[in-house]
């Protein structure tokens, strides 16, 4: 009679703890506590799924052998927030490869305030640390990590709660890859990551003075009223400085001068084995670089000479930005 006593007892509290973990709110806390091993913070977690929406699972995958680590939360709408994290070469290539696909021309934004990042054509937050703890691949390359962050398609995913989230799990997949990386800040001020405008006419090259794309202030460009759109940072292993000639009143893209980072990109600038003319090389922080002058339509409008003196003086400005050494031009 005592030992059925105590077995429905046992039942009892079971069914108790059951019942309390499935109330709603129970639940949330206890999913927070658990996603992406317990470094996603609460708030800002909460103000990306804001609309009374609850929270619905999480999951958590890691093969440090193999340097990928990933995680997400989600709720009744999605994901509300995730990451992947790879340190292996080939993960990463793969990556490089759907966000620059053939030509390497899609639009990357800067994230803020030097953060080694950008905004990709997906929407998502793409960082690329180095991996001091990590050391040099068998290449001889330093070792570096990619981290794919990204906020569900239904969340506030123009907030600044997006930095507040993501950056956290940045950090954590360092410490859990053995990558050693610094740590990120959190930008300041309370702007979410930057947004397409695919209507931005730029600046006057005349004002571009300290901007990334400052050195077509001194450029040898032909005759016009020229406009520039900077798409370039010193952290972000790709970017693009597009200039626009307004003297037809169009506001398209006349060229587009672009740099990519990382022997990754060597296949965007060769055909059949052989380099692309109006393209440059160069070492920087022990792979290649690379860079690129693409015309718009622009026939007529800058020739041949005058492209290849533009390519010069973005690669030269691009190589002292970055400490690049063996610039080389072909074609």
């Amino acid at each position: 009679m005592r030992r059925r006593w105590k077995v429905w007892c046992a039942v009892v509290a079971a069914l108790a703890l059951a019942g309390w973990l499935s109330a709603p709110y129970v639940k949330d806390r206890w999913l927070l506590h658990r996603a992406c091993d317990g470094a996603l913070p609460s708030g800002p977690a909460r103000q990306l799924a804001a609309g009374g929406a609850h929270f619905t699972g999480e999951s958590t995958t890691e093969h440090a052998g193999l340097g990928d680590y990933a995680c997400r939360l989600t709720y009744s709408h999605g994901v509300v927030v995730g990451m992947n994290a790879y340190t292996g070469r080939d993960d990463q290539d793969a990556v490089f490869y759907s966000v620059y696909p053939d030509g390497g021309h899609a639009v990357g934004r800067p994230l803020p305030q030097g953060l080694p990042g950008f905004v990709d054509d997906f929407g998502r937050l793409d960082f690329l640390l180095r991996c001091p703890a990590l050391g040099k691949d068998a290449a001889g390359r330093p070792r570096r990590m990619l981290v794919i962050a990204f906020a569900g398609s239904k969340t506030r995913r123009t907030s600044h709660a997006v930095y507040e989230a993501v950056i956290p799990l940045v950090n954590s997949a360092s410490q859990h890859l053995g990558c050693g990386a610094r740590r990120l800040a959190v930008p300041k001020g309370g702007s979410g990551p930057p947004q397409p405008d695919h209507s931005s006419r730029g600046i006057a090259v005349s004002e571009a003075g300290g901007t990334p794309c400052g050195w077509v202030a001194d450029a040898p460009l032909p005759k016009g009223s020229w406009r520039v759109r900077s798409l370039m940072g010193d952290a972000i292993p790709a970017g693009r400085c597009d200039l626009t000639r307004q003297d037809d009143g169009s506001s398209s893209t006349d060229l587009s001068l672009t740099a990519w980072y990382g022997d990754w990109s060597n296949r965007l600038v060769m055909e059949l084995g052989v380099r692309k003319p109006l393209t440059a090389t160069a070492r920087c922080d022990g792979e290649a670089a690379n860079f690129a002058v693409t015309p718009w339509g622009s026939e007529g409008k800058v020739d041949h000479a005058e492209q290849r003196a533009l390519l010069r003086a973005f690669a030269e400005d691009q190589t002292r930005r970055r400490g690049c050494s063996g610039l080389r031009l072909t074609g």
